[in-house]
C-alpha cells in the first residue's frame, strides 16, 4: 500500500468531498436516465459528451495544478480535478457518480510483441504524436511473435488498495472495486503497428493467406484472454457511468442480460465494442473478409455492442447488420451523414462525432462551429444522436474554445 501524509490526504478529500456534493444533485440522475432512453433508441434531443481533450492546455486558475507532495498519488489528483474541471467548464451530459473505483490488481502479459516506432512531435507537451512503424511481421514464421496473454489477479493487492482507499474515502464515496469493464478491442489497431501500414494494406491484395492467418491468430488470442478474464471472475460491469466504445456512457436498463450472478459478471452482462479504424479506403467485401468476418467472434459475447471509431461507416451499414446486438454505429466526420442517416434510421444509436479540427484554427470562430453541427443534426434529423467530441488534440492554449464549444453544442441540441 502507498503511505500519505496529512497534506496529501487533507488535499484528496476536500476534492472528493465536491465532487460527492456534484453527486448528490437531482439532475445527475435526471442524466442517467437520459442516457438510458437514448440507448433504447428512443427519441429525444441529442446528447452531448466530451473527452480526450488537450488536458496540458486547459489549466486556469490552478485548477488542474497538481500540489499532492507525493507523485504516487498525482494520478488520483488528478482524475478528481479533471472530473470537477469538467463540471466547471464542459459538462455537456456528464454524469458524476459518488462512486470511487478502484483498479483490481490485474496483470496481463500481453501480445508478445510491441511496436517499434519513430515519433515526430509539434508540441514536447502533448502526447499525441506522428509515428513511423517498423514492420516486424513479414513472413509466416514471424506470426510466432503473437503470444497468448496470461491473465492473473493479485487478489491480496486488490484488497490492500480497497482497504486504503475506504480509509481515505468510504465516509465521503462509494469505494468500490473494478475489474476488466472496457475492453477496447481493434485487432487491426494492433496489427499495422506490427506489420506497418502500407504493407498491410498492400497484403490485403498481394498475400491474403498471410493476412487471415495473422488476423485468426490475434483474435483467438484476444478470446484467450476474454476467457480468463471470465474463469478468474475479473470483469465488471458497464452498463453505467462508463464509456461504451468510441461513443458515449452506457447507462442501460437492457443489461445485465438475464440469469446475471449479482458476483460474476459474463461477457454478456456487458457491453462489446469493436473497430477497423485502418479500414477507412477498404471496400465494404474487403472489410467482412479481413475485419468484420473477425470481430463478429469477438462481438457475439456481449449483450449489446457498439461499432467503430474514425473510419467512415456510411457505405458499410448493410455489412454491419451482421453484427450480433449492434445498437450504436460510430458516424466520424468523413462520413455522409445523410445517406447514413437514411439507412440508420433508429435501427442503431447515430454516435456522431463532430470534426475537432474546428477547434484547432488559428483563429477561434465559434460560428463555423456552431454551423457544423446544426448541418450534422439536420442531417440526421429522425435519428436517434449522441454527439461526442473527441480526439481534441490542441485547443491552441485558448481553454475557453472547448467551454464555448459546449455550451453552443447542449444549446444547438436542445433547440
Amino acid at each position: 500500500m502507498q503511505t500519505i501524509t496529512n497534506h496529501d490526504r487533507d488535499v484528496l478529500r476536500r476534492l472528493a468531498a465536491r465532487v460527492a456534493e456534484i453527486a448528490a444533485l437531482p439532475c445527475q440522475r435526471e442524466t442517467a436516465a437520459a442516457w438510458a432512453r437514448l440507448n433504447r433508441r428512443q427519441p429525444g434531443r441529442p446528447l452531448v459528451w466530451i473527452n480526450e481533450l488537450p488536458w496540458h492546455e486547459l489549466n486556469v486558475n490552478d485548477e488542474l495544478t497538481l500540489v499532492c507532495q507525493d507523485p504516487d498519488w498525482h494520478a488520483v489528483e488528478s482524475a478528481l480535478r479533471m472530473t470537477l474541471y469538467q463540471w466547471a467548464h464542459l459538462r455537456g451530459d456528464m454524469v458524476v457518480e459518488r462512486t470511487f473505483w478502484v483498479p483490481m490488481a490485474i496483470h496481463d502479459t500481453g501480445f508478445g510483441i510491441g511496436e517499434v516506432t519513430r515519433t515526430a512531435a509539434t508540441d514536447a507537451a502533448n502526447g499525441v504524436v506522428s509515428r513511423e512503424f517498423t514492420p516486424q511481421i513479414q513472413c509466416e514464421r514471424d506470426l510466432d511473435k503473437i503470444k497468448t496473454p496470461v491473465i492473473s489477479h493479485d487478489a491480496a493487492a486488490t484488497t490492500a488498495r480497497l482497504q486504503q482507499f475506504h480509509d481515505l474515502f468510504g465516509d465521503l464515496l462509494d469505494v468500490r472495486p473494478y475489474g476488466v469493464g472496457f475492453s477496447w478491442f481493434a485487432p487491426w489497431d494492433e496489427l499495422i503497428r506490427w506489420w506497418g501500414v502500407q504493407e498491410a494494406m498492400m497484403d490485403l491484395v498481394l498475400r491474403p493467406e498471410l493476412v487471415h492467418a495473422a488476423m485468426d491468430r490475434l483474435v483467438t488470442a484476444y478470446l484467450a484472454r476474454l476467457d480468463q478474464w471470465e474463469k478468474l471472475n475479473l470483469l465488471s460491469p458497464n452498463n453505467g457511468n462508463f464509456r461504451i466504445g468510441s461513443g458515449g456512457l452506457g447507462y442501460t436498463d437492457e443489461l445485465p442480460a438475464p440469469g446475471f450472478d449479482q458476483g460474476r459478471v459474463r461477457p454478456l452482462d456487458q457491453w462489446g465494442n469493436a473497430t477497423a479504424q485502418i479500414f477507412s479506403e477498404v471496400s465494404p467485401e474487403m472489410h467482412e473478409e479481413f475485419a468484420l468476418h473477425y470481430e463478429r467472434r469477438w462481438l457475439r459475447r456481449f449483450g449489446q455492442t457498439y461499432y467503430g471509431c474514425c473510419e467512415p461507416l456510411w457505405l458499410k451499414l448493410d455489412i454491419l447488420k451482421s453484427v450480433p446486438n449492434l445498437r450504436k454505429v460510430s458516424m466520424s466526420p468523413w462520413n455522409q451523414l445523410d445517406r447514413a442517416a437514411e439507412r440508420i434510421g433508429r435501427n442503431y444509436v447515430f454516435s456522431f462525432k463532430p470534426n475537432p479540427a474546428v477547434l484547432a484554427t488559428d483563429t477561434w470562430n465559434l460560428t463555423q462551429a456552431r454551423r457544423e453541427l446544426e448541418a450534422a443534426l439536420a442531417a440526421s434529423h429522425g435519428c436517434v444522436v449522441e454527439i461526442i467530441l473527441k480526439d481534441v488534440s490542441t485547443v491552441r492554449y485558448e481553454p475557453q474554445r472547448v467551454w464555448e464549444w459546449a455550451a453552443m453544442a447542449k444549446a444547438v441540441a436542445a433547440a
